[in-house]
């Protein structure tokens, strides 16, 4: 690095990336401080700089092999920075410059047999909060949040219909029979519906998202909000307010040729909804035929439903897909950053990364959904300009992913 580069740096100030610290601090305070930069998005630490960005200057002895030493005693898994000297930043005094980059798993702090995760928000290194951590593992490949088990959970908390269904005929293999408990927990633990880490076989998040019976008593995370408003706006007069529970998928029953929907599933549900408080135009074919127009194809909506659901953060406990039907348009929020590098301009060529890949798996499946990662381009966008000429809004925020679709306008 330049010395009118380190100027210029040393003139801003700490922030997300860089890190001002005296050298005569202990390797617990340094790891900390790597370890919380390689969690966030990597960065520079800066020795010899005191906290108001003024240089002091270097006096620790041995100094390089102090850093290393440092990453591979005090961090796990170690890590390994780039690291230089630059000599006369002002005179006589220099700086050490170490660069770490952004970790591919999670790093922690091994410090008196104790294993501490940091994180750098803002200029500050804190300690992760168990929810940030879950989501540090989850971004970094480490773990998949379907598949953890959920705590009070068993068998019996699953739709068994729902589930002879899915195998039976969804999937056209052989079933066990309705009372053969350890049969199907075998077949539930091997597809992840179940877990086997311990004696009472929980549900996975999965399993109970998908075939739960009450999907909400262990997942409050697990509805769709659902309000329809008469104007542009939210308003408390709403036309209707719902919220939707149960599990995903929905209830079909086959007979000869025809196959009927026994029990809607959420994605149903939202559909529904939002054919009801929408109104079709009216098309005449040839002057004569009338023809009603739907606002929007139902093929948008599943798409779009299905996307959140699938693309959602169940790590965030508190909150639940919202869709949210205006006058003018409507709003579908996710909630959760978009995972693993995705970015909107990605999602509109088919990008083809997934938060919950089981749950894609699965809705797939059954045809809910397009091939993997072509929804977003092949039905969204291409449907919407179809129906009217229209482009898909698709907003990525902090905490919710945004789609928003334009209303047909009567003819």
């Amino acid at each position: 690095m330049k010395k009118t580069e380190v100027l210029e740096i040393l003139r801003n100030g700490e922030n997300s990336g860089v890190e001002f610290k005296r050298d005569s601090i202990d390797n617990a305070a340094l790891a900390k401080e790597l370890v919380a930069l390689s969690n966030a998005w990597g960065g520079y630490i800066f020795l010899g700089v005191d906290d108001q960005g003024i240089v002091v200057g270097l006096t620790r002895p041995n100094l390089e092999e102090w850093v290393m030493t440092t990453c591979r005693d005090k961090i796990r898994p170690e890590i390994i920075p780039y690291f230089e000297i630059l000599q006369d930043v002002v005179p006589g005094k220099n700086i050490a410059i170490i660069k770490v980059e952004r970790g591919w798993t999670v790093h922690h702090r091994w410090h008196n047999n104790h294993r501490t995760y940091y994180l750098r928000v803002g200029s500050e290194s804190r300690e992760a909060s168990q929810e940030e951590l879950g989501r540090l593992f989850q971004q970094r490949g480490a773990f998949r949040v379907e598949t953890r088990s959920v705590s009070g959970s068993s068998l019996k908390d699953l739709d068994r219909e729902r589930l002879e269904d899915y195998f039976g005929r969804v999937r056209a293999q052989e079933i066990p029979d309705y009372d053969d408990e350890t049969s199907w927990r075998k077949l539930l633990v091997n597809t992840e519906m179940l877990s086997d880490e311990s004696e009472n076989y929980p549900c996975t998040i999965a399993g109970l998202l998908l075939f739960g019976k009450q999907p909400h008593r262990f997942l409050p995370q697990s509805a769709i909000e659902a309000n329809a408003f008469s104007g542009v706006e939210k308003d408390y007069a709403a036309i209707e307010r719902s919220t939707f529970r149960g599990p995903i998928v929905g209830l079909f029953r086959k007979k000869e040729y025809e196959l009927t929907l026994v029990d809607p599933g959420l994605i149903e549900k939202a559909l529904s909804f939002v054919r009801r408080n929408t109104i079709p135009s009216a098309k005449l074919l040839n002057g004569t035929v009338r023809v009603d127009i739907p606002c929007y194809p139902d093929d948008v909506i599943r798409e779009a439903v299905v996307n959140a659901i699938v693309h959602r953060d169940y790590l965030l406990s508190a909150t639940d897909i919202e869709l949210m039907l205006y006058a003018n348009r409507l709003e579908i929020i996710s909630p959760g950053q978009l995972p693993n590098g995705v970015t909107v301009e990605k999602m509109k060529t088919g990008c083809r990364a997934a938060r919950n890949q089981l749950l894609k798996d699965v809705l797939r499946d059954y045809g809910y959904m397009e091939h993997i990662g072509m929804g977003i381009p092949r039905k969204i966008i291409k449907g919407m300009k179809a129906h009217n000429g229209t482009e898909p809004e698709l907003i990525a925020g902090e905490e919710e992913f945004l789609l928003r679709l334009s209303a047909r306008s009567p003819e």
